[in-house]
């Protein structure tokens, strides 16, 4: 009779050598490198002229830097902005990208404007994922509306939520009414330091978001328990779309007058953004071209208008101070308002021949 066979104790878990283990490591890291690599092959995302980032996909960062990416290598000129380049009153046909480009013949003239993009945001955008935009011609809008209020110029210290504020400095400068947790603010310096980590939120925004926020696929499969999540996935790029995000109508009549208090360049949180944003730019050979306003200075009441008319002169100072060339035109007509510093589509028109017929843009060779 033979020996009872001995019991091993323990789970059912699988037993790794180290080989095994050094091998399985390797497949993980290669995984951790090499799937955003891939995904950018397979993944789609439509050529067509006037390309904006769609609306919905504001916050996909990693989605924005490679349009950037394709925009900067395709077009000799980059628009960099918040809405009012990305065009919220507008459809991209009657953007301020596209009237420069019909002007001129030619698609030359890039959109890469980003709703919400104040310039604390941007400053962030532009350092930590707008790497490919070198030794290109920008075209950098300054919308004063961010420092029409101590409240838009994150100077008030009660806790606020704000667009984009995975971009902004999450420790150094202290912004006083961004209150995250340590964890927090670590995660999102993870995000935005790990391309794969990008890349998830990427895949969570495009495929599985809802109301432009990314979420998680464990949510999506609960809330959508008779869906594949791999039929989601498309690998086709949602287009921007021809949908208008706001009624283009003219402000007159829907917006008060407001008396705007305006703050301080000196100390403005987003002054100092601005500047870092145009640093950032030059320090990686760009030309930077910087397009002030315009605010829509009919919508001011008398005081509040003075005051802006100081804040716009100390801007001009310190462009022309660093030898930046900007243009800063008049107001355009009331009616081609839509809001406080949003044009309309004639509104852009007619910025777009203000630009061309000024010189402001001269007329480049095409990119190789």
């Amino acid at each position: 009779m033979s020996a009872p066979q001995p019991v091993l104790e323990g789970s059912n878990a699988i037993h790794l050598t180290g080989r095994q283990w050094l091998g399985l490591a390797v497949f993980l890291l290669a995984v951790f490198l090499l799937a955003p690599v891939a995904w950018r092959r397979a993944e789609t995302i439509e050529p067509r002229a006037d390309y904006r980032i769609p609306f919905s996909l504001s916050n996909d960062y990693w989605l924005w830097s490679r349009v950037a990416a394709r925009e900067a290598a395709s077009h000799d000129t980059v628009l960099l902005g918040d809405s009012v380049i990305w065009g919220v009153y507008v459809r991209p046909g009657e953007t301020l990208s596209h009237y420069l480009n019909s002007l001129e013949g030619r698609d030359r003239t890039a959109n890469l404007g980003v709703n919400g993009a104040q310039p604390i945001a941007l400053a962030g955008l532009i350092e930590h994922y707008g790497g490919a935009i070198r030794d290109k011609r920008v075209l950098l809008h300054c919308n004063p509306l961010w420092m029409s209020s101590p409240k838009r110029d994150l100077r008030e210290t009660e806790e606020m939520t704000f667009n984009h504020s995975e971009l902004a400095p999450q420790f150094v400068p202290s912004i006083p009414p961004y209150r995250k947790s340590v964890s927090d603010r670590i995660d999102r310096v993870i995000d935005r330091n790990v391309e794969f980590r990008a890349w998830t939120t990427h895949l969570q925004n495009a495929y599985f978001g809802e109301n432009g926020a990314p979420q998680p696929i464990p949510d999506w499969m609960l809330d959508h328990p008779y869906d594949s999540p791999f039929k989601a996935v498309t690998l086709q790029v949602p287009p921007p779309g021809e949908e208008l995000q706001q009624e283009p109508i003219p402000w007159i009549g829907r917006i008060p007058q407001e008396n705007m208090p305006w703050v301080d360049l000196a100390g403005s949180i987003q002054w100092k953004s601005f500047q870092r944003t145009v640093d950032l730019l030059q320090k990686r050979g760009n030309t930077v071209l910087v397009l002030v306003g315009p605010f829509n200075e009919h919508l001011l009441k008398d005081p509040s208008r003075v005051r802006y008319s100081e804040l716009k002169r100390g801007i001009e100072d310190w462009l022309r101070e660093r030898k930046i060339p900007y243009f800063a035109p008049d107001p355009l007509p009331s009616e081609q308002y839509g809001d406080a510093s949003h044009p309309l589509s004639a509104g852009y028109a007619l910025l777009a021949k203000q630009l061309v017929a000024g010189g402001f843009l001269a007329p480049a060779e095409p990119p190789k």
